[in-house]
């Protein structure tokens, strides 16, 4: 469930903008198109449905790209926890042993938000280099 948004938003956004035909219902040029065209796919990933003003998705090309965007972020998240809860189901209880990791404490919240913060920042942090960090910068000079 790690690369679900990645696929739905990097993999299909990435198709999207390396393709001229529908890289060109983006109405800015430049960074603050890539951001358009970004967003609708976090948008259609996340089951959103948003678009920035000047994104023009009503397109052969997007709409089924989009959509596909949707349903990988709907059954993408959902099948693997059914299968896990499944699993998990199934399973006898194991009783707690010395060497058992305690999932109530703060240490485990901490690794647990520091952990989250860094692959998400990783994963995401080359498309925002490209679209709102560069459209900062270059507002700037």
């Amino acid at each position: 469930t790690l690369l679900v948004m990645p696929v739905g938003v990097l993999v299909l956004g990435a198709i999207a903008a390396s393709l001229p035909g529908p890289a060109g219902a983006v109405s800015n040029p430049g960074p603050h198109g890539f951001s358009q065209l970004l967003y609708a796919y976090t948008s259609a990933t996340a089951n959103n449905g948003s678009a920035f003003g000047g994104f023009s998705a009503n397109t052969v090309f997007h709409n089924l790209m989009l959509s596909l965007a949707i349903f990988i972020g709907r059954f993408g998240y959902i099948l693997p926890v059914l299968a896990l809860a499944g699993s998990l189901a199934m399973k006898k209880t194991a009783p707690q042993g010395q060497n058992s990791f305690p999932t109530h404490g703060l240490l485990f919240v901490t690794l647990l938000t520091v952990t989250i913060l860094l692959v998400g920042g990783l994963t995401f942090l080359p498309t925002l280099a490209l679209g709102p960090i560069a459209e900062h910068l270059s507002l700037g000079f």
